[in-house]
């Protein structure tokens, strides 16, 4: 069997062992290198690694999970296949700290867009395997997942935030996250930046502080 269903690269820790664990999942279209500029300006305790999504799109880049475009249904995603790429995320998770000298007690995980969906739907439906979520410019697509009793959720801590202008995925559709949250007990804090479908400075300043605080 091979070590890792999903490919990735890392940017090592500065501990030997027991690191902090960051694992960073892009968007539609995009592929691990994207998020990966991130790296050099977060912690060096930090053990990083951006995985790569699955799904190889024309002419290049990769997805999650399909997203179609149909005259009568509209943009819709295909939510089965999305399903398929949390468990893939579920299981590399395992193999990541199988493999290296992580700390199966610090794992968070950082989505843009559509593996911000992904990382809601990981984290809501395996909380057992994460800490913290850093969720950027996605939102709670409650088809992924069932939730299970708040009591599941009380060590979880999300930071969300959002471009109020976004022309891809709407505000509004962000904004119900920390409703979503809030019924189930779950500790978040939630921003806007006005950018649009992307990740402004000083939201990376805030969630980095955020983070930082909690490794």
């Amino acid at each position: 069997m091979e070590k890792f269903n999903l490919h990735h690269i890392t940017r090592p820790s500065t501990l030997k062992e027991n690191a902090p664990l960051l694992l960073l999942f892009h968007g539609y279209g995009s592929d691990e290198n994207d998020l990966f500029s991130f790296a050099s300006e977060l912690p060096e305790e930090l053990f990083i690694i951006s995985v790569k999504a699955p799904y190889p799109m024309q002419p290049y880049g990769n997805a999650w999970y399909a997203i179609n475009f149909d005259a009568d249904k509209g943009k819709w995603s295909d939510n089965e296949q999305a399903i398929q790429s949390r468990d893939l995320i579920a299981t590399f998770i395992d193999q990541a700290i199988a493999h290296y000298p992580v700390n199966k007690d610090s794992v968070s995980l950082l989505g843009f867009s559509q593996g911000c969906i992904l990382s809601y739907a990981v984290a809501l439906t395996y909380p057992e395997k994460v800490n913290n979520i850093i969720a950027l410019s996605g939102y709670v697509n409650e088809d992924l997942f069932e939730t299970k009793a708040p009591s599941a959720y009380k060590h979880l801590n999300f930071y969300c935030s959002h471009g109020s202008v976004d022309q891809v995925i709407p505000v509004d559709w962000a904004r119900q996250a920390p409703k979503f949250l809030e019924n189930l007990n779950i500790k978040h804090q939630f921003s806007e930046f006005p950018v649009g479908h992307g990740v402004a400075p000083q939201n990376f300043y805030e969630f980095k502080d955020w983070l930082v605080k909690l490794i």
